[in-house]
């Protein structure tokens, strides 16, 4: 028999989002750590019944059907530690997504500086910034007071001050923030995080620390040279528990359960990113997509150092209401192979936002909803490219810089019908560059492995070194522009056994190289006309090892920027192409 390497742990996680809540089961199988089996249930945070335990406990029950093992007890509670007859749990980590965002007023000193730092940090949790507050405002105290009370924050987000820097200017605004929480009535009293000039600690305290409800952190502005809101993001996440446990019911019973392990999904989904950054190309970075219903979320990490976004009310179920707004309607309808009136594309959208759990019926509502998912994906990254470090390679600063692999997640993507509908929206919607390997998390799994990795690092390495993430395809995109039809590409494969196989690629087309799943194959690609594969400059030719994904190994030669034809006809017949090329 198999000797176990790990201490036999068994770990549940729970991961609360907008529409639905799941519940997924970790265990020693072979003396290694493996994800066995999950449940999900519809989320139980608002009407009827206002308490997250009600999905939690059928999303377990799903758990104990699919594996015969007994998770809840007869008095209704978790059954921790695990017993001898298997029954149980040893941990119990928690995620959250759901809720309305948090509202935010961001407070800094200077705008483009340490204010632009503290939206920043805002905007790596489910967040809403409702008001900004810095000293060229031209805001008296008692207007700063009367538009904190105004916006009714949950939270007030200080950065301002470099260490030994500014001290009366913050003192000011730390003034207005203090006699508005003075007040405002005490159940509304908001929280108060601190990531200022740290010689200023002491006094801010004196000044917030009365109503229980101030949190410190390292300046995330120390020099006006350097940013650093990793330490700040701990308390941030701290804050979003806090807050959720007064905003939800159930909440305390989880809390309990988990031993407060439990920190936002995005957090939890950075996290993973930063460890898988840590394993691959370290010229290139990790990047991970996870589009839901009311938030997408951008995570990506170089060599250990992760960044995150959250763009509230951008997704495809409750947030679709948003991902229109703000659009045009052209932007989402552009992406459709078939003509469809745009009150039918407008009516589908409404309907999600109100009812997030319905699925489409039609080929033509999934065409609509996958639209949407394309153009929440643009929308999300266009905002994000500022944010990636400026001296990693990209081919151009309005393209995404090369990765190595990308990870999505998000139902939308994971269980598309076929696995070429769940690549198409992920290279119309993010437009990779270079040469990548794209997967998907189709387990919905990489938050759930992020938040056990802060108390079991080991289980989550060894549940992903059994390829957790479902590898779709190597995929090459050159970037640059020409006529359709021009060659602008060719590419030579060799398998293991010598054989060559060599395709010259035209531009405006997706075409597959026939490669089984998990099959190692050396390609030599060489761009024509100038364009650049990622190999240092544009026009040079490069040798890289690929492996064969679900769908084999894929060239996106329609040039980046992706630009799609004006006239609707032509659009269409091309759209249709490329989803026939992938099937």
């Amino acid at each position: 028999m198999p000797t176990s390497v790990v201490d036999t742990t068994a770990l549940l996680a729970i991961d609360i989002g907008t529409a639905s809540t799941r519940a997924l089961l970790f265990d020693v199988v072979n003396g290694c750590y493996r994800f066995l089996t999950s449940g999900s249930a519809p989320t139980t945070a608002g009407a009827p019944f206002f308490d997250v335990g009600e999905g939690v406990r059928r999303a377990i029950d799903e758990v104990e059907g699919a594996i015969g093992r007994r998770l809840i007890g007869n008095d209704g509670n978790l059954i921790m530690p695990s017993m001898a007859d298997n029954s149980g749990v040893d941990i119990l980590v928690a995620t959250m997504s759901a809720g309305k965002p948090i509202k935010v007023v961001a407070v800094g000193l200077l705008e483009d500086v340490t204010l632009a730092s503290a939206r920043r940090l805002a905007a790596t949790t489910y967040s809403q910034v409702v008001d900004i507050i810095n000293l060229n405002d031209r805001r008296q105290t008692s207007d700063r007071i009367n538009a904190i009370m105004h916006a009714h924050p949950e939270l007030v987000i200080v950065a301002g001050g470099t260490d030994q820097g500014a001290s009366k200017s913050v003192l000011d605004l730390i003034e207005a923030i203090g006699l508005a929480s003075y007040l405002t009535p005490k159940t509304q009293t908001p929280y108060v995080l601190f990531a200022g000039n740290k010689e200023l600690q002491k006094e801010v305290d004196s000044a917030l620390g009365k109503n229980g409800k101030l949190r410190m952190a390292p300046n995330i502005r120390p020099t006006l040279s350097i940013e650093d809101i990793s330490p700040a993001q701990q308390e941030l996440s701290a804050i979003y528990r806090d807050i959720r446990s007064l905003q939800v019911g159930g909440m305390d019973e989880l809390l309990s359960w988990s031993g407060n392990n439990f920190i936002p999904t995005a957090t939890a989904f950075e996290r993973i990113i930063r460890f898988l950054s840590k394993r691959y190309d370290p010229d290139k970075g990790v990047l991970g997509v996870d589009i839901g219903s009311q938030t997408t979320t951008i995570a990506a990490a170089f060599n250990g150092n992760g960044t995150v976004k959250v763009f509230p009310y951008l997704g495809v179920g409750i947030g679709s209401l948003g991902t229109l707004k703000k659009s045009k309607l052209e932007n989402i309808t552009r992406w459709l192979s078939r003509e469809i009136a745009d009150d039918i594309v407008q009516n589908y959208i409404y309907n999600k936002a109100i009812h997030p759990h319905s699925i489409p019926v039609s080929q033509e509502e999934l065409a609509i909803e996958q639209a949407l998912a394309r153009q929440a994906l643009r929308l999300a990254v266009r905002r994000s490219l500022s944010d990636f470090p400026q001296d990693i390679p990209r081919p151009a600063s309005n393209l995404l810089p090369l990765f190595e692999p990308i990870v999505a997640a998000g139902s939308v993507i994971s269980k598309a019908p076929t696995f070429g509908q769940a690549l198409l929206m992920l290279l119309d919607g993010l437009q990779p560059t270079g040469i990548t390997t794209i997967a998907v998390d189709q387990n919905n799994i990489a938050s759930a492995l992020g938040a056990v990795s802060k108390v079991n690092p080991l289980l989550a390495v060894q549940v992903i070194e059994t390829n957790t993430f479902l590898n779709l395809g190597t995929v090459i995109a050159p970037v640059g522009n020409a006529r359709y039809g021009t060659p602008i590409l060719r590419v030579k494969m060799t398998n293991q056994s010598g054989a060559e196989t060599v395709r010259e690629v035209k531009y405006g087309t997706i075409e597959i190289l026939p490669v089984k799943m998990g099959e190692k194959v050396r390609l030599h690609v060489r761009p024509l006309r100038n364009f650049d594969i990622g190999m240092g400059e544009a026009g040079k030719a490069g040798e890289v090892q690929a492996e064969g994904g679900v769908l084999g190994i894929v060239i996106d030669a329609r040039g980046r920027p992706l630009r799609l034809s004006e006239d609707p006809k032509r659009r269409q017949r091309l759209i249709l192409r490329w989803q026939q090329a992938l099937r």
